[in-house]
């Protein structure tokens, strides 16, 4: 089971479970253990590996303790986790222990996490003093595909500071740019509204051209986000209208007519990335423009001359946890590969190509191919 599927049963249990996890405990067990253990296979029951209860003494404070120490193998504290109940907001003003003994140890990451929700932290601001906001966090009842490659950094094995510090430092100011972005297109401040006025009139900013404005860029940048939508519904709708090939292969295909009512089909920025990812590697063989994309509801097929009969591969993204490719042999017999990002569809180029070679009876393929994990 990969990790993706590991995620997902701990979510379907938080679900189950939310309601009888009343106490801090109940969610340690339930949730939190299973996360150390099996998503980032630290062994909870390894004293050299993970210490509850960790003592935290700093100072004058005796007795303070960390809900768990996260060992590496020279016995070295890498990770420190502290947990609240199900259901409780978030907040380091009731984890300053967590704060405290950051500052005293070897460790580098801070864990807030209430069995649902985690708060990744590090010292990216000032060094050994525990950052007041995180780098990473995620709802592991609502994940999104980036989060897993960041969480696969941190697991026993793959864990190197270095790196996860790197993509922390990106991730973090990354994510308070999405906030702000948000913010402002619920409430746009004076600063903006200023920026946008002083480019599409003349004049100076008074009181008057803000109370304008105010309105009218709050208009317009609500506007803006109603038109993006339209235009990827739009472009969805009419890739699927132009599918006319029936289907008459032994393997499953989504019927290339939709109709006439709205069948539900969004195309993703993953799965046009995705696509123009097999494009760039079937381009090495045959003419990119024979190289088509049909999207429908449960997977975005790339199929070669439109044909549903040659189909190269399929995106199965519509998981927001996980990422499949599907790949197909000489029998067009469909395997299924998960992925953590786009790009690992370079990884399978190989298969891509052969898949393509069988189509082929006249293009020349070279019987270098690229090699596959395995």
């Amino acid at each position: 089971m990969d990790i993706a599927d590991k995620l997902r049963e701990l979510a379907e249990t938080a679900k189950a479970s939310r309601e009888r996890l009343g106490t801090e405990e109940a969610t340690k067990n339930a949730l939190v253990m299973p996360f150390i253990m099996n998503i980032l296979e630290y062994n909870v029951f390894d004293p050299k590996v993970v210490i509850p209860e960790f003592v935290a003494d700093v100072g004058n404070r005796k007795g303070e303790k960390v809900d768990y120490a996260i060992l590496n193998s020279e016995q070295e504290v890498i990770f420190l986790v502290e947990c609240k109940r199900i259901g409780d907001n978030l907040s380091l003003k009731h984890a300053q222990q967590l704060i405290r003994y950051f500052h005293t140890s070897s460790a580098r990451i801070g864990v807030l996490t209430n069995g649902v929700n985690y708060e990744f932290y590090s010292d990216l601001d000032k060094p050994n003093i525990m950052d007041d906001k995180p780098f990473l966090e995620f709802d592991i009842t609502k994940l999104r595909s980036h989060v897993i490659p960041e969480i696969k950094k941190m697991c026993r094995g793959k864990f190197d500071l270095d790196t996860v510090l790197s993509s922390a430092n990106e991730l973090k100011y990354t994510n308070l740019i999405i906030k702000s972005l948000k913010a402002q297109f619920e409430k746009p401040d004076d600063d903006v509204v200023k920026l946008i006025a002083g480019r599409v009139q003349d004049g100076a900013y008074t009181q008057k051209v803000r109370e304008q404005f105010t309105p009218l860029v709050f208009k317009a940048m609500q506007r803006f986000l109603t038109n993006v939508v339209d235009e990827r519904i739009a472009s969805a709708l009419s890739s699927s209208s132009s599918r006319s090939d029936s289907i008459e292969t032994d393997i499953e295909v989504a019927h290339a007519n939709p109709p006439d009512n709205d069948d539900g089909i969004v195309t993703t920025q993953d799965e046009i990335d995705g696509y123009n990812v097999v494009k760039a590697i079937a381009r090495q063989k045959v003419a990119v423009e024979r190289v088509v994309m049909r999207d429908t509801k449960s997977y975005c097929g790339i199929l070669l001359d439109d044909n549903n009969r040659k189909p190269i591969c399929r995106l199965r993204f519509n998981n927001e946890s996980k990422m499949v490719l599907g790949l197909f042999d000489q029998d067009k017999a469909e395997t299924r590969h998960s992925i953590d990002s786009v790009d690992d569809i370079y990884k399978f180029s190989g298969r891509i190509l052969a898949t393509l070679r069988s189509y082929a009876s006249s293009p020349d393929f070279s019987d270098t191919e690229t090699v596959e994990p395995n």
